[in-house]
């Protein structure tokens, strides 16, 4: 059997595995990322970079390229509840706070991923394609030492490193081997993704349509080149319909709705589709002795806010932080006191996001309502906007969390005092913002 050692294995090449070790491999970290893939490749995604991502990709290197490379840019969201009420947001608002860039970028993931693993190439990590580790390796004291593997040939493969790194996704190999990763039993959604062509009035904002007497909803963005990335997520009772084809049933499901029917007459699916599932899965803690997990790995509760992508690569740029540390101290107590840091740090970045996404999950839940929360937020674009931002990881997620905002978003209308002309939800004016999160 071949051996092959590193000080960190990184065990997943997309966004959270390329990020987490190109930000190592530039601290002189002797990296190795293998992926059972080859890039470029596909994966069913909502293809959505929010605003603020575009810090960790110009600190990747790779901001410039991406911008270039055909995608869309995206300025806020619009939200369509069962009942008619639309929630218009916008990423450039009153609320004061400002992101990286203006906007989010919406791109294919054939494409980002393959230039994200570029950048962790030319940091200087080795990269091992069309690798599938099969288990965790452990000493005598149960401490994880690396993982077996098999390459394309069949041939095993011994990967040792003194840390592993779960990057490997939702239902994360890593995560299950290292007994960290529950799913949770409710709720139990299913992602079916399809790309179209020719889908009429696609503009600079993402779409999201919320049951309209279908279960579950549907997200629409240009992902660039005159193509739509359209994503339904469903209950697990309904995936089922799936099985007969992912892109026959994302075809049907938005032909359902007489708002998308109209607009996809003259669409063409072009691809097969992919189906991903169930969601609601976390681990209670994300490392263990000589292992830890980023990304989708270690959470992934429901694709509504879309904002996957940049919490798996501001991940790894919090793991590499840790991480460092950990590979590179004698001691055991204190690696692991580092991954220990990471954890808590992970908690504290993510935290506060966590509820929100859990609030919105619940709320799909029930159409009764979301409704009543969308009319509060079509009347009320300040709110609306600020929430938008939180989505976009730019406005702090407490903003959204403060009692005040809470209660106007559930008061009746009539008990709610009207706000002074012209005064904003959110009054923190941009001068408190940190360099890192004002315009560039």
């Amino acid at each position: 059997m071949t051996a092959i050692r590193s000080e960190v294995l990184v065990v997943g090449g997309g966004p959270a595995g390329s990020a987490t070790a190109c930000f190592l491999a530039r601290a002189g970290v002797d990296v190795l990322i293998v992926d059972r893939q080859r890039f470029p490749r596909d994966k069913p995604c909502a293809e959505y970079i929010s605003p603020e991502g575009s810090r960790l990709l110009d600190a990747m290197g790779v901001l410039r390229a991406l911008e270039s490379a055909g995608g869309e840019q995206l300025n806020g969201m619009e939200v369509h509840a069962p009942g008619g009420a639309v929630v218009h947001g916008e990423f450039v608002a009153k609320h004061g706070y400002r992101g990286f860039r203006d906007w989010g970028l919406a791109i294919r993931r054939t494409v980002l991923d393959a230039i994200l693993l570029d950048a962790a190439r030319i940091a200087g990590a080795r990269v091992m394609e069309r690798v599938s580790v099969r288990k965790l390796v452990r000493n005598a004291g149960g401490r994880v030492q690396g993982a077996l593997a098999l390459t394309a040939d069949g041939s095993a493969v011994s990967l040792d490193a003194p840390l592993t790194v779960g990057a490997d996704g939702l239902h994360s190999m890593v995560g299950r081997h290292a007994d960290l990763v529950r799913v949770g039993s409710w709720p139990r959604r299913y992602a079916a993704v399809a790309h179209f062509r020719g889908v009429q009035g696609m503009s600079a904002f993402g779409e999201m349509y919320v049951g309209a007497g279908r279960v579950g909803y549907a997200g629409l963005a240009a992902v660039g080149g005159g193509v739509t990335n359209v994503a339904v997520v469903v209950p697990a009772a309904r995936a089922e319909e799936a099985r007969g084809g992912v892109g026959e049933f994302v075809d049907e499901w938005v032909r359902a709705l007489p708002d998308l029917a109209v607009r996809f007459e003259r669409a063409e699916r072009i691809d097969a589709g992919a189906a991903v599932g169930p969601f609601n899965s976390r681990a209670r803690v994300a490392w263990r002795p000589g292992v830890a997990l980023v990304g989708d790995a270690a959470d992934f509760f429901d694709p509504f806010t879309g904002e996957g992508i940049y919490s798996a690569m501001r991940g790894g740029e919090l793991l590499a932080a840790h991480a460092l540390e950990a590979v590179r101290t004698p001691s055991r107590t204190r690696a692991d006191a580092a991954l220990a840091a990471y954890d808590r740090a992970r908690r504290r970045e993510f935290g506060p996001k966590w509820r929100i996404e859990r609030l919105i999950g619940t709320a799909i839940e029930c159409p009764a309502v979301f409704d009543w929360m969308a009319r509060r937020l079509e009347a009320d674009r300040a709110m609306a906007d600020a929430l938008i931002g939180v989505t976009g990881d730019f406005v702090p997620p407490r903003v959204v969390l403060r009692p005040s905002f809470l209660l106007r978003l559930i008061r009746p209308a009539r008990w709610q005092r009207a706000p002074a002309a012209g005064a904003p939800i959110v009054s923190t004016p941009a001068t408190r913002l940190s360099s890192e999160h004002r315009h560039s």
